[in-house]
This record gives structure tokens, sequence and C-alpha cells, in this order.
């Protein structure tokens, strides 16, 4: 059941896929090879639901690991200290920069892959377990300061209500991801039918079609104000089922293009948008449990993006 509160749409593609365990499907043991063990473990991501982005990040590390040890090693000949010797080949011998990210999610491969092999009694023991997981400090977010705020909805105005060409998109889009703080995904996301203007405030519902997320679903909240220039939109660029049409990159190019009429010295992102939308709600004495609910954020994911908020909403920000 959705979270009505103040303030990730259905998502396009196909379903998570559920099943019987992996051992009903692909018949793997410890004598197995380590492409066989790896087909295996991606199956097992698809049943799960794993997201697009994680399989396809694990798979190539994955990859990288059967480069390393060749796709026909036996999985029970690799123990913690071969496993080390992996890491210390990405990190000095590889001949390919590894950063700290890369590096940490790798770490993250090998304890996943090798925790589930352990988990379904294909091999007796982890040895991943002992890796060493030194996570990589990621630098604080970008956003944009007041000023910046002003210049860019200055200029998607301009847009706006310009007399040659009126474009009311950039104005939508910007107003609404500032308002609701949602990710590229979910804006693309958005189903004409999600939008409620029944109540005192106009609502957009945010949900996912896999069953794994279901419990982010969730109501934002936006300014009546910003129905007009929908209605302007809507008339506009006459959408069928989703509120924007169109691929994430070309919603890209329309930040890119209201960004540079601004003036502004970097390039404007879903992702700095989101950012300052949670910087100024943050700021302003938002709840935080009921930021991290308009994020659509778990408790454990909060834990990082408020210590984060709390560096970049200081005084004078």
């Amino acid at each position: 059941m959705a979270n009505t509160q103040p303030p990730l749409f259905p998502q396009r593609g196909a379903k998570a896929q559920y099943g019987p365990p992996i051992s009903q499907i692909k018949s793997i043991d410890s004598n197995s090879s380590l492409a066989v063990a790896a087909s295996a473990y991606h199956d097992h991501m698809l049943r799960q639901g794993f997201s697009e982005h994680t399989i396809k990040a694990f798979a190539g590390d994955l990859r990288l690991l059967q480069k390393y040890f060749g796709a026909n090693a036996v999985i029970s000949t690799l123990g913690t200290k071969e496993l080390n010797d992996f890491l210390t080949w990405l990190l000095f011998y590889r001949g390919v920069p590894c950063s700290p990210k890369s590096y940490g999610r790798r770490v993250t491969t090998l304890k996943n892959f090798f925790g589930w092999l352990a988990s379904v009694k294909v091999l007796a023991y982890d040895p991943a377990a002992a890796l060493i997981h030194n996570r990589a400090k990621a630098p604080l977010p970008e956003f944009l300061n007041d000023s910046e705020v002003e210049k860019l909805l200055d200029a998607a105005e301009r847009k706006l209500n310009d007399p040659n060409r009126p474009d009311p998109r950039p104005y939508l889009l910007v107003h609404l991801v500032l308002q609701t703080g949602i990710k590229k995904s979910e804006c693309v996301g958005i189903a004409l039918r999600d939008i409620d203007r029944s109540g005192k405030e106009p609502t957009v519902l945010i949900r996912y079609s896999n069953p794994r997320m279901q419990h982010k679903e969730r109501k934002l909240a936006f300014a009546a104000e910003l129905l007009p220039v929908l209605d302007q939109y809507l008339e506009k660029y006459q959408p069928g089922e989703y509120l924007f049409e169109c691929t994430p990159r070309n919603l890209e190019y329309v930040l890119t293009d209201v960004s540079e009429l601004a003036g502004l010295p970097n390039q404007v992102s879903f992702e700095m948008l989101r950012w300052t939308s949670a910087q100024r709600d943050f700021r302003d004495g938002m709840d935080h449990d009921h930021l991290r609910k308009k994020l659509g954020l778990s408790k454990i994911t909060w834990r990082e993006t408020s210590e984060k908020l709390a560096k970049i909403a200081g005084p004078g920000l």
C-alpha cells in the first residue's frame, strides 16, 4: 500500500523473476568451473530482482575473476589467499587503474558471490568472508546554492515565456524535480494516471513494478502553482501514457540547455537537483524521517545521506 506523506515510478522493463532454488535450475557443485558458477549466480540475481546496474557490475567483476584464474578454474580451489592475490593483481599488476570505489565494489562482488555459494551448500565455507573491505569514502555531492537555483528557475521561465518558441517542458521538469527530489529513473517513469489533482495539494505517486521494491511506494506533493504549466505541457506535447515520453538522455539535454542559458558554471544533472532539493529541505528543518521517506531511502542508506546533508546544509550555503 502506498505511503501518503509530503511529500521510484513504474519502472519500465522486465520484472524480477522468481522461481525454485538455483540447484533445481542449474546443477552446480564444488567441482564446477568458475564460468558455470558465475552463470548460475547471474540467474540467481535475475530471480531475486537485483537491479540491472548491479547485475551488469557484478557480472563484469566476475569476468575479471575468470580472466585472472581462468574460466575453467574449479571454484573449490579458490580460497582466501587466492582471492587476496586477485585483489592485489587488480590494484598493482593488471595495468588498468582501479579506483577505490571500483575496488570496494569488487570486494562486495566476491563477498556476495562466494557467500551465496556457501549459503546454497555448493561450497563448504565462504572464502571471501575474511576479505578486508575498506570502503571508499565518497566525496560530498554537488548541489546548487540559492543563487544558482534562482538563475536556473529564471532561465526555465524564459523558456516558458519565449515569444517565438515557448516551451513549458524545462520549467515543469526543473520545478518538479526540485520540489520532489525524485531520481532520473523515477522522473522518466511518471505515469499520467499517477498525477492526482483532487486533494488540497496535487500529488504524484511513486511506485515500482518490481515486487521487491514496492515498500518504497509513496506519494509526493508538488505546488498547485505548477498545474497551469503542467496543462500547457500536456497540450503542447500530447503524451499518451507517461508524462515524459522521451529518453532519459533527452531530459538530460533539457537540463543542459537550461543550465547553459542560466550561465551556471557546471552542467545541471538530475542527481544535482535531487541533492539540492534534499539540502534545502534538510536546511529548512524538515523532520529527518519525513525527508528520508520523501527521498525513498532505507534507514541504512539514510545514515550516510544524512551525514552528507549535514555537511552541505551548513549556514551561509
